[in-house]
């Protein structure tokens, strides 16, 4: 039997944040809704476990429910990862073949990102849908799932089931043309993909909740410190005028030393610029520079920021005005004439923004970098500042409260993955989102994760230059693959390319320029010497230049491409632009080497660790881009540790028998082990 399978669940909302899962104290299973896909409206079954109307004291409609999952060959569900979790923690089982109609969308949308609701793949494919409005009123009315009246909740699962059947059969029709002949694979890794992500989710990552407040403290006392530097140079560098540098606007001013005119019509002033001389006229003409200025007291209110009037007698009214005169500031401001900032010229129209110019960490790392080559210390210092005030702020709003909102009271992390967010196939996290974990080594939030087990260790399987590798083995690149089979140090490589063109830098700065020209990105906008290797890569690997030269035609003439695993992306609106190259050229040569290296060969280790795991106490408690970490049980460290080295002689045969492909270009993971998960040393 194939069975369609929904479930209706309590929500718990706190700390402002909606928990929908299991591990919420006071979340429970409401329903479960079953009904055979080849035979829907014969077989529709709705079982009520904890309803304010019903409750199954008995556990008969448990066991109808444990003797349908049996009984099925194939569970169909409409985000699959919900459900299962679910089903597993309320204490089902079910080890069999799933079918996530929400992923199989997915796939076919071939990297196009369309909504993937149940209610948008309905609409998108004209299915009987009927939108479910009724229930808002009830949410809004403050009522759970388990208060809304069991015969409007039952009509709402019924028709999701219905749904997802017929969504069902519409996907496999789809999968059954010549087409997406080659989508089954990505289709069947994906799903089992999904059941390991799942259990990832539901073993939990053990927090340590004293380190994460010590860590939360020092970022703090961090963060206000770099405020008051920061502070301090704004009001070297522009007098006396208030500037909140948490404002994109007067950031650009700080950086910048240019105010817009026109904020409307700002932006659309460059779109047609063709050259560096347009655009550089284009800035003069529409903004002006900033003036450092002086304050001084206002006359009129004298410091007070209000004015009182006089009555008749000549006696002050009891209440007083604003002084128009400051805008009741008490001080006004006088220009020196003095141009304020630090006085950067953007270097082309991409920098342009709604408020002026960008000042997202790419941009001020090309900041950084141009006054660090032309000894620019107090511009460097202060951009220095920026980025680590920007870089903790985040820490501390993404991933320290992130971790304390969404730790269980049982301390640990329950790690939300999702396969279908990015174009390329690549993981995407939740609730916080642990993709965004910086990868160095120092980074202290990584400390606060432990093991679950007394003098048990966190293990760290890293593949080793995993998109380097994609890239020489998709390209065939003879230059690449060589320096793979010699051990070249390829991110040293970039570092002496970048450092002997006058740009000093280290090897681990030097990784995002390694990888940059793999995903498609140009020298443009970046400094001369960060500009001399990505010229330089394109002439050291011709083999990928060429690749991507044979994607960019490929896009044009099929509007679509394929990988050599059979994932496909499509580009239904690419054309030829005026200097011969396609548009989205970018994301047609990012698409393939991100979709297989983290989107194909990951899921398919992940998947065989996961299995050989199976058996021991150890456990997967999450994974990070090319990464998996593993929660080592004491007894087992050697065990585990010798299932890294047996996978690692296995990895190129897994992928080749798991795409039909032949794989000339070694894969390889390295190892680290340790007490948490920042504390890691090499095997």
């Amino acid at each position: 039997m194939r069975l369609v399978l929904d479930v209706e669940n309590t929500v718990t909302n706190r700390d402002g944040k909606l928990h929908l899962d299991p591990f919420e104290p006071n979340n429970h299973l409401v329903q479960v809704g079953m009904l055979d896909a080849d035979d829907p409206k014969a077989t529709l079954t709705i079982k009520t476990l904890d309803h304010n109307e019903a409750t199954d004291f008995t556990g008969f409609q448990r066991l109808e429910v444990q003797w349908n999952l049996d009984n099925t060959d194939l569970l169909i569900m409409h985000n699959a990862q919900h459900d299962l979790m679910w089903l597993w923690e309320c204490g089902f089982k079910y080890d069999g073949d799933i079918y996530d109609t929400m992923l199989a969308e997915y796939i076919l949308d071939r990297g196009q990102r369309n909504p993937l609701s149940l209610e948008a793949c309905a609409e998108r494919r004209n299915l009987n849908f009927q939108k479910q409005d009724t229930l808002k009123k009830y949410f809004k009315e403050g009522k759970n799932t388990n208060e809304i009246p069991l015969a409007e909740l039952c009509h709402y699962l019924e028709h999701d089931l219905l749904t997802t059947c017929e969504l069902f059969h519409a996907c496999e029709k789809d999968y059954a043309k010549a087409e997406a002949k080659s989508l089954d694979t990505i289709k069947r890794v994906t799903f089992n993909t999904c059941k390991t992500l799942t259990e990832i989710y539901m073993a939990g990552f053990k927090v340590d909740l004293q380190e994460l407040e010590r860590v939360a403290k020092e970022f703090e006392n961090e963060k206000a410190e770099i405020e008051t530097r920061l502070q301090k140079k704004v009001r070297e560098v522009m007098g006396d005028t208030p500037i909140n540098l948490r404002s994109p606007e007067q950031k650009s001013q700080v950086l910048f030393s240019r105010r817009v005119h026109d904020k409307k019509e700002w932006a659309d002033l460059f779109e047609f610029t063709s050259t560096q001389e347009e655009f550089k006229n284009a800035v003069a003409a529409n903004s002006s520079p900033i003036y450092r200025t002086t304050a001084y007291t206002c006359p009129s209110c004298e410091g007070q920021g209000k004015v009182y009037r006089l009555k008749k007698d000549g006696t002050k009214f009891a209440r007083p005005n604003k002084c128009k005169d400051c805008d009741a500031k008490g001080y006004k401001l006088k220009d020196s004439k003095q141009i304020a900032g630090l006085r950067f010229s953007a270097p082309s129209k991409k920098w342009v923004s709604a408020n002026g110019f960008n000042t997202g960490k790419d941009e001020l790392d090309v900041l950084s970098s141009t006054a660090k080559q032309n000894r620019m210390d107090e511009a460097f210092d202060f951009i220095s500042d920026l980025k680590r005030h920007n870089a903790v702020s985040s820490y501390l709003s993404s991933f320290v409260n992130g971790i304390r909102s969404y730790t269980k009271g049982s301390a640990f992390l329950h790690v939300g993955l999702t396969q279908h967010i990015t174009a390329t196939g690549r993981f995407s996290g939740r609730n916080p989102n642990m993709q965004n974990m910086p990868r160095g080594g120092t980074f202290p939030v990584k400390k606060v994760f432990v093991s679950r087990f007394n003098n048990g260790k966190i293990l760290e399987a890293d593949f080793a230059q995993l998109e380097f590798r994609t890239a020489a083995f998709l390209a065939q690149d003879e230059t690449a693959m060589q320096e793979i089979a010699d051990g070249f140090d390829v991110h040293a490589y970039t570092a002496k390319v970048i450092t002997d063109a006058g740009q000093p830098t280290t090897r681990q700065a030097a990784k995002e320029h390694t990888f940059a020209p793999l995903f498609g990105a140009s020298g443009y906008g970046r400094t001369k010497a960060e500009a001399a290797y990505y010229k330089q890569f394109n002439e050291k690997y011709k083999g990928i230049a060429a690749w991507h030269t044979k994607l960019g035609n490929d896009a044009l003439r099929f509007l679509k491409i394929e990988n050599k695993s059979g994932r496909q992306y499509a580009f239904p609106d690419v054309t030829r632009r005026s200097n011969g190259t396609p548009s989205h050229f970018t994301m047609i040569k990012n698409y393939p080497v991100q979709g297989f290296a983290t989107g194909d060969v990951v899921p398919v280790v992940l998947n065989e660790m996961h299995k050989r795991l199976r058996q021991m106490k150890s456990c997967l408690v999450n994974t990070v881009h090319d990464s998996m970490v593993v929660d080592v049980h004491p007894d087992e460290i050697d065990q585990v540790v010798k299932l890294v080295e047996d996978l690692n002689l296995d990895l190129n045969k897994l992928i080749e028998e798991t795409y039909g492909i032949e794989m000339n270009v070694p894969m390889l993971l390295e190892a680290k082990i340790g007490n948490n998960w920042l504390d890691t040393v090499d095997i």
